[in-house]
């Protein structure tokens, strides 16, 4: 028994001699670590080359649906919306509202924005935009990106906004050509005259 643990003393001692385990294993570090980075390389490339290929086939952004809006009838996205009504030659409404706190802007909506006929109306003669300012920190303001948020700031200062609801319309080159702040009293049929005068007109 002696004489086999002497042996395999031995023998270790000769193999460690020999061969520099210790070396062995300190020279391969570097190795190992540079093949580590190139893996990683390799992964990350293929990662954004697959990113890529996801942005090629995205479709073209669309404008922006305001929420709970039907696709296509109001959008959040001024400068598309006024080169739309320029192609189209219809007017551009601007709709300054506080959708989610302002009592006008909400009977506005129900009594005029929302009935048949002005979706009729506005679907042949209108791009509509909502330039929306809802309740800081509600769920609706979380919701807006930085981006439009300024936006809407800019909006209203340009076009001296100052209560809710405020509506102006423009024509293809941006002029103003009607405008009502507060709420509108005088029902669907006089407001849609409204807008028809400002059309010819």
């Amino acid at each position: 028994m002696e004489r086999a643990r002497f042996a395999a003393s031995c023998a270790a001692t000769w193999i460690d001699r020999s061969f520099g385990v210790k070396k062995f294993i300190t020279a391969i570090r570097l190795p190992i670590f540079f093949l580590a980075i190139a893996i990683a390389l390799v992964i990350a490339a293929h990662r954004n080359e697959a990113k890529t290929a996801a942005q090629k086939e995205t479709p073209p952004t669309q404008l922006a649906p305001a929420p709970n809006s039907p696709i296509g009838t109001w959008t959040t996205d001024y400068k598309r919306a006024q080169e739309e009504a320029k192609a189209s030659h219809k007017l551009l409404l601007l709709d300054f509202t506080g959708s989610d706190w302002c009592g006008f802007c909400i009977q506005l909506d129900k009594a005029i924005l929302q009935q048949p006929q002005f979706k009729d109306y506005a679907s042949k003669n209108l791009i509509l935009v909502e330039i929306d300012f809802p309740r800081r920190g509600g769920s609706r303001w979380n919701a807006q990106p930085a981006e439009l948020k300024k936006q809407n700031e800019q909006l209203a200062g340009r076009y001296q906004v100052e209560g809710f609801p405020t509506l102006v319309v423009l024509n293809g080159e941006g002029k103003t050509v009607w405008r009502y702040d507060g709420l509108y009293p005088g029902g669907i049929a006089a407001f849609l005259a409204e807008l028809d005068k400002a059309r010819k007109g």
